[in-house]
């Protein structure tokens, strides 16, 4: 017996037991993206694995660590599935020339990959929806990426989010912090665990970031970015709290705040919860006005977010979120040559109507068929036999309802079912 093959260990299936809750999450996210104005673009699974080395950060986990890199030996390209969108929504930007028609609003969904242990929340294939608004400099697009993002909460069910907002400042800032931040920690460099020391003079923002309980009374002394920002930056915070309380946005600002990707700059933010356990963060993004520039195209603004779909859908259902299966209208059994015949002639009919038919195959006896009928979930069996045929009648059967069944002319079939 040949030896069964499974899935990749953090690489799931969906089921369709569970596919109408996505369907209903891409649905919902459809028609929220469309009130915003932003249009989709769809990018490639595999890009260069520079364009996210020069993106995200060398010295960051995702290039370190997680990155599936291979290099194709038909022409020995190193190649990349994709960790995140950004880079690839702003590589198609650049390459197609998007920005000469003016300022973009996009989105992007599908699957993203990270090779990292796989626990509740954290998958190695895991699905993301991502808004990008590339060629605006102010902070009302900030403030219209955050506005968003608590109106889709509403549209989805979910509630108890926090918004925790930052600000990284300008390049320049950033420097100088980062200078005095190096200076501090190298005072403490025996009690910094392996990863902070091995950032130490590399990435040490990303020092603050860390979960190590050891550490954080050091951390909690460092240098405070905010301290350094430079006017220009300072103002842009300011008014995007402004724009925030404006439109009944509540947050809290978490000056430790520091996105996992080095291409960011200025506003930064992240929607968090405490019901998914340690996998808090569900929607993260912010201001990144110098990538563009960055992998090779002419400088100009941009800002976005990305949100984990498998942990927003873990969340609805930790909110309590019901989402309904969409059920087939009517189950249609029939039995007879002539019915058989009458049955794809009825089903085809209903379907051109609206309605959601599954005509029976594989045979069987009335009984049977009509216990299929029953497991479906349709509201309606419609029984076909060779009288009912001759007749170009169906007999109809509430399966949900107490009511005797009827006999009816093909024709008025769907308005009775739609009823």
């Amino acid at each position: 017996m040949a030896k069964v093959v499974k899935a990749v260990r953090g690489m799931n299936d969906i089921l369709p037991g569970e596919a109408y809750q996505w369907h209903f999450f891409e649905q919902t996210v459809q028609d929220w993206l469309t009130m915003y104005g932003y249009r989709c673009i769809r990018t490639p699974l595999v890009e260069h694995t520079d364009l996210f080395v020069r993106s995200i950060g060398e010295v960051t986990d995702i290039v370190e660590k997680e990155m599936y890199s291979f290099v194709d030996h038909l022409n020995n390209d190193r190649l990349a599935l994709r960790p995140e969108g950004t880079a690839a929504c702003v590589r198609a930007v650049i390459e197609h020339n998007l920005l000469y028609a003016g300022p973009q609003r996009l989105s992007y969904s599908g699957p993203m990959f990270r090779h990292e242990r796989p626990q509740k929340g954290r998958y190695r294939q895991f699905h993301q929806v991502g808004v990008e608004a590339l060629g605006y400099s102010g902070p009302d697009i900030d403030a219209e990426l955050i506005v968003m993002c608590a109106r889709l909460w509403q549209m989805l069910g979910i509630t108890g989010l926090r918004l925790e907002i930052g600000t990284l400042g300008s390049a320049e800032s950033r420097a100088l912090h980062r200078t005095r931040l190096i200076k501090y920690f190298e005072q403490y460099a025996k009690h910094l665990d392996e990863d902070a020391n091995r950032r130490l003079h590399t990435n040490p923002l990303r020092i603050l970031d860390s979960k190590n309980p050891e550490m954080q009374p050091i951390i909690e002394q460092a240098p405070k970015l905010i301290d350094d920002l430079d006017e220009p930056s300072r103002i842009h915070f300011e008014m995007l709290q402004l724009l925030l309380r404006e439109q009944g946005v509540q947050f809290e600002i978490n000056l430790r705040l520091v996105r996992g990707l080095d291409y960011y700059n200025r506003t930064v933010f992240e929607w968090v919860t405490d019901k998914l356990g340690a996998q808090s963060a569900v929607c993260a993004g912010g201001r990144y006005d110098g990538l563009i520039e960055q992998i090779g195209g002419k400088p100009a603004p941009a800002c976005g977010f990305a949100m984990g779909v498998e942990r927003l859908l873990a969340l609805m259902h930790e909110c309590g979120k019901e989402i309904e299966p969409l059920l087939p209208d009517a189950y249609i059994v029939h039995q007879g040559e002539q019915a058989t015949s009458f049955a794809w002639k009825a089903a085809e009919f209903l379907r051109e109507t609206g309605c959601r038919v599954i005509l029976h195959c594989g045979g069987g006896s009335f009984k049977s068929q009509m216990k299929k009928a029953d497991a479906s979930g349709a509201r309606y069996a419609i029984i076909i036999g060779d009288d009912e045929a001759s007749a170009g009648e169906v007999t109809l059967k509430s399966m949900r309802l107490a009511v005797d069944q009827a006999r009816v002319d093909l024709h008025a079939l769907s308005d009775l079912i739609k009823t």
